[in-house]
């Protein structure tokens, strides 16, 4: 399990999770510069994101586009490294009734609908992906992939939310840390619901939906809507 973290670690550039992440930023270039090019600039809302995300692109494209990224997280975000870049709001991604229709040029989102709470609320937040903006990227790992990335174990999340809570119990898995009592473990392991493609696909209807493979086996699921 200690490779499986080891893979994932988002600070070693060499590891799996950046090499993905360094692909998956070229589909949104693409998005960037189609919207450069028919409006000479790029408003870009990130629902959930981190501003530190943003260092995998090139900083000299994203002011060359004219990119203003609006980061929405609740309770804000403290690791803004160029003021004149971004935005933050401190708010919920699922309800954004302050932003009128299309008041942005692309909505992006990288691993945050499966830690937005239930179904419901998952429905909410991909209304906004598709109401915010005309353009949309969205990803998120794959419920059907063996490996559960946010506890780093393979099987964990197909396993019932008891067992994966005695689990967290008897000692850390991944990022989560060794849960003092069962209240902790249960909000650590509700805390990210993975969906399948079907889930994925009914969420984002008017997409194109790409597979992110290892292999043979599909580790996350990206749905882009280009107009």
């Amino acid at each position: 399990m200690k490779l499986i973290h080891a893979l994932q670690d988002n600070s070693d550039p060499n590891s799996l999770v950046s090499r993905f992440r360094r692909a998956r930023s070229r589909r949104v270039v693409e998005l960037i510069r189609a919207i450069h090019a028919e409006r000479g600039q790029c408003r870009i809302i990130d629902l959930g994101g981190e501003a530190n995300y943003w260092h995998l692109f090139d900083r000299e494209l994203l002011a060359e586009c004219g990119v203003h990224i609006t980061l929405v997280n609740p309770g804000g975000v403290d690791d803004v490294w160029a003021e004149d870049l971004f935005t933050v709001v401190d708010d919920d991604a699922t309800h954004l009734p302050q932003y009128a229709d299309n008041s942005f040029d692309l909505v992006h989102s990288n691993s945050v609908i499966e830690h937005v709470g239930d179904w419901v609320r998952m429905e909410a937040f991909a209304a906004e992906c598709r109401r915010l903006a005309p353009r949309y990227y969205v990803q998120t790992p794959n419920f059907g992939f063996p490996v559960e990335p946010h506890f780093s174990s393979l099987f964990f999340h197909w396993r019932s939310e008891q067992s994966r809570a005695r689990a967290l119990m008897r000692r850390a898995h991944g990022f989560s840390q060794k849960a003092p009592d069962i209240g902790a473990a249960m909000r650590d392991v509700q805390h990210a619901r993975l969906l399948d493609k079907a889930q994925f696909r009914f969420l984002y209807p008017d997409a194109v939906h790409h597979d992110e493979k290892v292999g043979p086996l599909t580790k996350s699921l990206i749905a882009v809507r280009g107009r």
